[in-house]
């Protein structure tokens, strides 16, 4: 009994040593770690169950041991960001698999990388045919990124000439039936306005899993109830629409319009509604 309480405490301390030590390393995947960085963590692994299960050891031996493998990890992480040599050495190099549609063969077996395998990365970055790639570059990490040709690249509103608005990040503003103030605060709303929001959609605050407001303070929402429908928000449509009324408006006035002074003024503010409303359309039909 005393030997499994034993190891219950030193369990308890192994986790709360690793969980410091994973906040001071920093946040990684596993396929985003430097070679060090996996030496690092598989070692600290080792040494977490030595704390845990070794019994005759001295369990603050090895709470030093895994203090003196985060410094010497914290020491060279900031021995990398401040040396490109370093950097390469610890790191290694990125190198070029595909150069111009062709596969660099020497490269591949220096990485061991199999034709197959450079065919699966290529396709996971939706490129299909080789001929269709332009540059393809193994990083340090093991990542493989594609660089197609100009020709195959998908068409952007930027190679069409279309103005876009510029985008903001959404903020989640309900999450789980709570409201959070500090993204309603972000976007410049309040709880009032909020609130104003779900009335008009009929719904009570419980009833909502998600809700976001977008750049132009239009909330998305979602509820815990799949059947209840919550319509999209259409003001920025209706506010379109409207712009585009008062424009044909304005052009029958100048057309049935006997007054010439009046004629001409119809004309002139058509004209600058319809400047306006060009402006406001990457905005207003996005």
């Amino acid at each position: 009994m005393y030997e499994a309480l034993t190891i219950v405490w030193r369990t308890v301390i192994a986790i709360l040593s690793i969980f410091v030590v994973t906040k001071l390393l920093g946040k990684r995947q596993v396929s985003q770690l430097s070679l060090f960085e996996y030496i690092t963590g598989i070692s600290i692994g080792a040494l977490t169950a030595y704390i845990s299960l070794n019994l005759n050891a001295k369990w603050y031996l090895g709470i030093i041991a895994i203090l003196v493998w985060v410094v010497l990890s914290l020491g060279i992480e900031y021995l990398q960001l401040k040396s490109k040599r370093a950097r390469t050495f610890i790191d290694g190099k990125a190198t070029v698999l595909v150069k111009d549609g062709k596969i660099l063969e020497d490269n591949l077996k220096t990485e061991r990388l199999s034709t197959d395998e450079l065919m699966e990365s290529l396709r996971k970055n939706k490129a299909f045919k080789l001929a269709d790639v332009e540059f393809a570059i193994m990083e340090p990490s093991g990542d493989i990124n594609v660089l197609l040709k100009k020709e195959t690249m998908p068409l952007t509103p930027k190679h069409l000439g279309i103005k876009v608005a510029p985008e903001q990040e959404p903020q989640c503003v309900i999450m789980d039936g709570q409201i959070l103030d500090e993204s309603l605060r972000t976007v410049g709303l309040t709880r009032e306005w909020l609130n104003t929001e779900l009335n008009k959609q009929g719904l009570l605050l419980n009833n909502v899993l998600l809700a976001q407001v977008d750049a132009y303070n239009q909330l998305y929402i979602d509820t815990y109830d799949d059947k209840i429908s919550v319509p999209l928000p259409q003001s920025k449509a209706q506010l379109y629409a409207e712009l585009k009324k008062c424009e044909a408006d304005l052009e029958m006035y100048s057309l049935t319009s006997s007054n010439q002074s009046a004629k001409q003024m119809y004309e002139e503010v058509s004209i600058q509604l319809n400047q306006i409303i060009q402006d406001l359309k990457p905005i207003l039909t996005r």
